[in-house]
């Protein structure tokens, strides 16, 4: 199974600004959900959450979600559009959707699994 890191996340967000943090705990807590028995996407699910909700870093918390949920969706054998990843992270914010079970549900929903030909 892939695993994602903080530095992984760090260097997304340094895409987008400088990686500083503004609440590094609730991104240790998201990534402790990795060291679980739950599926890929629950442990997605938190590190979104985890993002977007408690604002990990200062700036460019929305662009480091997006980015993050393109990345880890397609290095576990998914795909989804960019515009679709777009449109759960904006209707998170907009909506102030908290729940981790309506998150997982939006990103269920937004997935495709990849073609057979086209899968690791």
């Amino acid at each position: 199974m892939f695993m994602i890191t903080k530095k992984d996340i760090i260097a997304f967000n340094q895409k987008f600004d400088k990686g500083y943090f503004e609440n590094e705990s609730s991104l240790d807590f998201a990534l402790s959900h990795f060291k679980q028995d739950i599926s890929w996407i629950k442990k997605l699910v938190y590190l979104i959450r985890s993002i977007l909700v408690d604002y990990v870093f200062e700036n460019g918390n929305k662009r480091t979600a997006c980015a993050v949920l393109l990345y880890y969706v397609e290095e576990n054998g998914y795909k989804i559009e960019e515009k679709t990843a777009l449109s759960i992270v904006k209707r998170i914010v907009l909506k102030n959707i908290i729940n981790i079970n309506n998150i997982k549900r939006m990103i269920e929903d937004g997935i495709t699994k990849k073609n057979q030909q086209n899968s690791k």
